[in-house]
């Protein structure tokens, strides 16, 4: 009796359990699928026909889907000598360029700074955390004073120079590169390693969480950039996305509005597809973010 009372006790526990979790799971696919809604609405608003773009009441799902508005999006700026695929390609010109270069040189002075030690390092550092308490729009007005005695207003380098050193980034790397342990690094050198390669073939596959959320975080911040732009360029021609869609969204006449949904499509599918590729790496640097060696 006693040992089938242990298994209905067993049992109850079991679902108990089971019906516990049963319910944590309904609760956040709920949630998922709540915050998932405003980007299947900004999926379904880019296919829909103008007759469904100002139904009333609105919509939320797509009846007849269309690609006659990303045809529009092509032909928006049809008047003006500047084809909406030149956005673009600045856009992503500028993003990946901006991207790699930050990688690697947030990698380099992490490294340098941490293993090496130069004299100094510890106010380089100092510096480096000061940035981190100004807001970017503090700068702006310095950064324009410098590009501009620069002479590289109105090119990409305006675009890409001034966000490749970014205090925020090197502090990451920075913290993911004091856990590498000296010992791996000196065995390297004992077995002849010089410093480019223990960089780029022990280095950079460890710090691979980091430099990942790097990615993440600066592709997003640099391809939703509207403000850098607009300060720094001065023709069409060099414009990106962000300033695009305000221009389509601005000047577009009504016949032409699903235009603008194809355009926000357009402008949000990048970061989320690098997201989704990242993410597991992404998790992992959150993991061990405050772990220390």
């Amino acid at each position: 009796m006693t040992k089938i009372a242990a298994k209905k006790v067993r049992r109850r526990l079991r679902f108990r359990f089971s019906f516990k979790w049963f319910l944590v799971y309904v609760f956040m696919l709920s949630l998922v699928a709540f915050t998932a809604l405003p980007i299947v609405y900004m999926v379904s608003t880019a296919f829909k026909p103008i007759d469904e773009l100002f139904i009333y009441p609105p919509q939320f799902f797509v009846r007849r889907p269309t690609l006659i508005n990303f045809s529009n999006l092509l032909f928006a700026l049809n008047s003006s000598e500047v084809p909406f695929v030149r956005y673009i390609f600045n856009s992503v010109l500028t993003a990946s360029v901006t991207v790699g270069l930050t990688v690697i040189v947030s990698a380099m002075g992490a490294f340098s700074l941490v293993k090496y030690k130069p004299p100094g390092s510890n106010i380089i550092f100092m510096i480096i955390l000061g940035a981190l308490m100004f807001s970017p729009h503090v700068t702006q007005i310095p950064t324009y004073m410098v590009v501009n005695s620069l002479g590289i207003i109105n090119t990409y380098l305006a675009l890409i120079i001034p966000k490749v050193a970014v205090a925020y980034n090197f502090f990451l790397m920075k913290q993911f590169t004091e856990q590498l342990p000296d010992v791996l690094l000196e065995a390297a050198r004992i077995d002849g390693a010089g410093e480019w390669y223990i960089f780029w073939k022990i280095v950079m596959p460890s710090l691979r969480p980091a430099w990942a959320t790097l990615i993440v975080f600066s592709f997003v911040a640099n391809w939703n950039d509207y403000f850098s732009p607009l300060i720094f360029t001065t023709s069409q021609t060099m414009k990106t996305l962000p300033l695009a869609l305000q221009t389509i969204a601005g000047g577009l006449s009504i016949a032409r509005a699903g235009a603008v949904g194809a355009a926000t499509l357009l402008m949000t599918m990048p970061t989320i597809i690098i997201f989704t590729i990242m993410q597991a790496k992404v998790m992992e640097t959150m993991v061990h973010s405050g772990i220390k060696a």
